[in-house]
């Protein structure tokens, strides 16, 4: 597992090769196979292929064009009625002020860092994009009140090859029993 966390980057160029079914059935499942807070299992994917769709989604994301050349998107969201029951249920935007949210949160990056880590195992290449409020993603989409999104994957086939950006080193961010 470590070469694919070493090699994955975010691209942003993709080639017009098509993502199988098959493909995105495998990304799907390893995010579905992620850990979450009591086997809550909050994710839902919604697969777009659709370019009309796609451009509304580009659209609310802050209009980032480049991610119209992905042949596929993986919209990734959290249902919050997993946690918060349906009397306190309301529309979640950014700051929902829901204790629980934090949990759905978390447990939507674990589930989306395994599919980055599948996608890149597969060949494949994304970048996860959330420059969005989360009500114009959801009218772009088409997902009701009740999904947070967490990000949204264009994926493809890489068209670049982007170099790997400087990280902190181990010494930087690891101390033993203490922290001074």
């Amino acid at each position: 597992m470590m070469k694919e966390i070493e090699s994955r980057r975010s691209v942003r160029k993709y080639q017009t090769r098509p993502v199988s079914e098959e493909a995105v059935r495998q990304i799907i499942e390893a995010g579905r196979l992620a850990p979450s807070g009591n086997n809550s299992q909050p994710w839902k994917f919604l697969v777009i292929r659709d370019e009309e769709t796609k451009k509304r989604i580009v659209a609310a994301d802050s209009n980032q064009q480049w991610m119209l050349d992905a042949p596929v998107f993986i919209v990734c969201m959290g249902d919050i009625r997993t946690r918060i029951p349906e009397d306190v249920l309301r529309c979640v935007d950014e700051d929902p002020g829901l204790p629980d949210m934090r949990r759905i949160v978390r447990d939507m990056g674990i589930a989306v860092g395994y599919m980055l880590l599948e996608i890149e195992h597969m060949g494949l290449s994304t970048c996860w994009t959330g420059a969005y409020e989360q009500k114009a993603m959801r009218e772009a989409a088409g997902v009701p009140d009740y999904m947070y999104i967490s990000g949204v994957l264009p994926i493809g086939y890489a068209a670049e090859a982007p170099k790997a950006r400087p990280r902190k080193s181990y010494d930087d961010m690891v101390r033993f029993e203490h922290w001074e």
